[in-house]
């Protein structure tokens, strides 16, 4: 008697599966259509071409990437749903999205550094960091911003140290022990406070400590409207550090019959350090750069003032400013000199928060 065989012999489908089984996956991967590696690669070596064809065109960068960017979307896009199959598709699509996204929000910022730099190296040196304006002449090619770095210093270091203790205790509050009414309307007012626009916080204390308490315009004034601004910064990015701590290690510590302030103190603080640090900086680089104001409240001046408690004070914003006003061949060059030591100041002051949360963070057997 014949003996016939039944085992289906379509690709993919192995022994098992003739008697009833399910496919192999290995066999089923290797059927399965997709692109060589080197397809995206490809058609971004293309878009990158593309890139450089259309700003030859339309003479303007932003547009050409932005170009460039959804053709290489609907590109890739496309030829994964050609080839491969519709999952695959949509995947390409999304990443490809993302990774254009991060190109998009990169070039600005390259831009913008890479034109400052440009503009600034040249001015930037030993002198122009230590001298001021101060007897400096229109057709002068000398002068510095050493008065408006001190300024700067100073300013924002005095609205730290008030916004830092006021904006942690504040956090601390919300996680801990806020519960209620009381508690939903700090956090209310905080989200407000975090749209305030800049010329507002300087008219408030404008209004406040010039016109009503009669002291006369000064770095602390200008302090204290960069306090403003930098507290609802500090607020939420310290209360999103806190809430991050397990609470785990708080009731271990409650456990053990330790008081919630000292809990709080010993073990949620160090635990949330670096996280507190890296919110703080956000608020120095939110509102290093403030000009309005600093222009109500600090003046301009172009001498050297270390006492921020008394008469006009200089900083990198209104020297700046002034600078791209004053209208000489000499000023340009100093004010984009000023923009790049303003974001050397940025970047060191980032770079030291880094190490201090690194040297504070808590270390494994500790």
């Amino acid at each position: 008697m014949t003996v016939l065989d039944t085992g289906d012999k379509r690709p993919g489908i192995g022994a098992d599966a003739a008697q009833g089984g399910l496919p192999d996956p290995r066999a089923v991967s290797l059927t399965r259509r997709t692109l060589p590696r080197q397809v995206p690669w490809a058609i971004g070596g293309g878009a990158l071409a593309l890139t450089v064809l259309l700003e030859l065109a339309v003479d303007n960068w932003a547009l050409a990437v932005f170009l460039a960017g959804v053709v290489f979307i609907a590109v890739l896009s496309g030829v994964s749903w050609r080839f491969e199959d519709a999952r695959r598709a949509r995947d390409r699509f999304a990443t490809s999205l993302i990774c254009t996204s991060f190109v998009l929000a990169v070039v600005p910022l390259v831009s913008l550094l890479t034109y400052t730099i440009q503009r600034g190296y040249d001015k930037l040196s030993p002198y122009f960091l230590s001298h001021s304006m101060r007897g400096v002449g229109a057709r002068d090619n000398t002068g510095g911003i050493y008065h408006a770095i001190i300024g700067t210093l100073e300013q924002v270091g005095l609205a730290t140290l008030i916004a830092v203790p006021i904006g942690l205790l504040t956090a601390i509050y919300l996680v801990e022990y806020g519960r209620g009414r009381l508690a939903k309307t700090v956090t209310f007012f905080v989200d407000v406070m975090t749209g305030l626009p800049s010329i507002v916080a300087g008219l408030f204390i404008y209004a406040f400590w010039i016109m009503m308490l009669g002291f006369e315009a000064s770095g602390f004034a200008g302090s204290l409207a960069l306090m403003i601004l930098m507290l609802p910064t500090v607020v939420r990015s310290a209360e999103e550090m806190l809430k991050l701590v397990p609470n785990e290690l708080r009731e271990a510590s409650l456990a053990l019959g330790i008081p919630m302030w000292r809990t709080v103190l010993k073990v949620v603080l160090p635990t949330a350090f670096g996280g507190i640090i890296t919110g703080v900086m956000l608020s120095i680089a939110r509102v290093i750069g403030e000009t309005a104001p600093l222009l109500l409240l600090v003046g301009l001046t172009q001498s050297i003032n270390t006492d921020p408690f008394s008469g006009w004070q200089s900083a990198l914003p209104l020297y700046i400013y002034d600078q791209n006003h004053a209208g000489n061949q000499f000023a340009e060059d100093r004010a984009w000199a000023a923009a790049l030591t303003l974001i050397i100041i940025v970047m060191l002051l980032n770079l030291a928060a880094r190490l201090i949360a690194r040297w504070k963070a808590p270390k494994a057997g500790r």
